[in-house]
């Protein structure tokens, strides 16, 4: 992991600490300097640091308030411990969903996190869905970080057909395609299921060697699935 300077963190002006729900402004500078010292641990080298900080900002529900703590969550998704990664994709999508009203500042904070998630690549995607693999009950949360990133359906696309990436995390690819409905991703599917189904059926020529107990095949209840959901009205 790459050390950073945090004395050198973006932090915006407290103002904007404000509660966007009740607009209270009565412990902005007690609650700022809490967030600040918190977010600034969630950089830290040591994994019980960090820990501390990600507790501290959900304690003081900075993430829900600040647009940028939010933005700090984002760039943490590639949390190297799988356990912290879950806490931080909780706290994200808590916050995401609270924020998803008509409200101003909620829409504000929406709209800037959209901003950032637009900016996810494959292999932040991919962590997302290694989330997922490890803690199945955080699938409402990645649905809505997933809904948010306009490209994460390339991004799921290519794990769903990399032969390189583990048939467990191709399928976790598919079935988010399916819950969060990526039409764009139709086209992918329906390739992919018309070539397995010719190796199923034996009218497959020139087969590829994949490593030992892995079956390629066994991705097509999931695409079928998928593809359901997605030809529903």
């Amino acid at each position: 992991m790459e050390n950073q300077d945090n004395s050198q963190l973006p932090f915006e002006t407290p103002i904007s600490i404000i509660d966007p729900k009740t607009e209270s402004i009565d412990l902005i500078s007690d609650v700022w300097s809490a967030a600040q010292s918190a977010a600034e641990d969630l950089l830290s080298d040591d994994l019980f640091t960090r820990e501390e900080g990600l507790t501290r900002l959900v304690a003081i529900d900075a993430v829900r308030i600040s647009p940028l703590i939010g933005y700090m969550l984002v760039t943490r998704l590639t949390e190297p411990n799988t356990a912290l990664r879950v806490k931080i994709v909780r706290a994200l999508g808590d916050a995401l969903a609270s924020n998803l009203d008509v409200h101003p500042s909620s829409r504000h904070w929406v709209s800037m996190i959209r901003q950032h998630l637009a900016q996810m690549r494959t292999r932040q995607v991919y962590s997302l869905l290694q989330v997922v693999e490890h803690d199945n009950s955080t699938t409402t949360h990645i649905d809505g970080l997933l809904n948010l990133c306009p490209y994460a359906a390339n991004h799921l696309a290519e794990i769903a057909v990399d032969r390189k990436t583990p048939i467990p995390m191709r399928e976790q690819a598919i079935e988010a395609i399916g819950r969060v409905g990526f039409l764009d991703s139709i086209p992918v599917l329906e390739k992919l299921a018309l070539r397995l189904e010719s190796r199923q059926n034996g009218q497959k020529t020139k087969p590829f060697t994949l490593p030992p107990g892995c079956k390629e095949t066994d991705l097509l209840p999931a695409i079928k699935k998928a593809l359901d959901c997605l030809h529903a009205p």
